[in-house]
């Protein structure tokens, strides 16, 4: 027997008759005779009591009617679920990104974006230091990742640009800097440099200044710089979107007048993704940046 068989069945025992039954199965009476008749053998037990008009459950049959319901709601669930599966519908994502996404409002508008519309994937977002996450993708530890770019990313990376920015100043409340009318790169030349996770900026400032510039620090995330600068050990460039979002006492954002340096924010993944929901987030990125 197979789950056509366990149909066939449920059709005549809801019908309780064989012509309906093989309407609504499409097929012809003598062959759904035929099928319960092959099933009755099998099973060694008569399933129906056949009378002049309509049949009715023998107490095998209706000791099987609770099982074959039940195996066919849940193959069908089966069936449902390894479909959707399949679409990238169902499933689960692990997710890197850099503080800057959350900063941006970029990570939580697609994040949400994607949970809206796909509300059986499962999405496990987790912080992550941006010059590993590249090969915590490859090595499985995560699917995404959202970091800041230009970067460097290991082979079998590929990457989606989104959101391009520039950069800002963090420095001290009491920084000397604070009483010019505007900062240029120059002004900069005798300044330690707290160093963000991407470098990009601080190196590009003191490029158009045309100075090497005095690195100090390189504490991780944006949070643990800005805290650095709070302790007036230095300043930092950052990305834009820190302004309005990181606000610590002692610490005060410029712009930088002759500053031009941008960066940007990407989705990388790897170039070879299999997983059907990681493929659809990939997709909905591309579609919505």
């Amino acid at each position: 027997m197979d789950i056509r068989h366990f149909r066939y069945f449920l059709a005549v025992a809801r019908h309780r008759n064989f012509t309906r039954a093989a309407e609504q199965l499409g097929i012809a009476p003598p062959t759904l005779t035929r099928q319960i008749q092959d099933m009755e053998a099998e099973l060694g037990a008569r399933l129906f009591i056949r009378q002049a008009r309509d049949v009715s459950l023998t107490e095998a049959g209706a000791a099987l009617m609770i099982e074959a319901d039940a195996t066919v709601r849940q193959f069908e669930s089966a069936q449902r679920n390894a479909q959707r599966a399949g679409r990238g519908e169902i499933g689960h994502i692990e997710l890197g990104y850099v503080a800057s996404a959350v900063y941006s409002g970029l990570l939580q508008k697609q994040v949400q974006g994607f949970a809206g519309e796909y509300p059986d994937v499962s999405l496990n977002v987790r912080e992550s230091p941006m010059a590993s996450l590249g090969n915590m993708i490859l090595e499985g530890r995560f699917d995404l990742g959202y970091v800041r770019f230009p970067l460097t990313m290991p082979e079998g990376i590929e990457s989606v640009r989104l959101m391009a920015e520039g950069f800002v100043l963090a420095l001290p409340v009491n920084s000397w800097l604070n009483r010019l009318p505007s900062i240029n790169s120059v002004h900069l030349q005798n300044e330690n440099f707290i160093l963000p996770e991407q470098v990009i900026g601080t190196l590009q400032v003191a490029a158009q200044g045309n100075f090497s510039p005095k690195l100090g620090a390189q504490p991780g995330g944006l949070v643990a710089v800005i805290a650095l600068v709070s302790l007036g050990q230095g300043v930092a460039v950052v990305p834009e979107s820190v302004v309005g979002h990181v606000s610590l006492p002692n610490v005060t954002y410029k712009p930088i007048a002759d500053c031009d340096a941008s960066s940007w924010l990407a989705l990388i993944h790897r170039r070879f993704e299999k997983s059907p929901a990681v493929l659809r987030y990939i997709e909905r990125v591309r579609h919505t940046a």
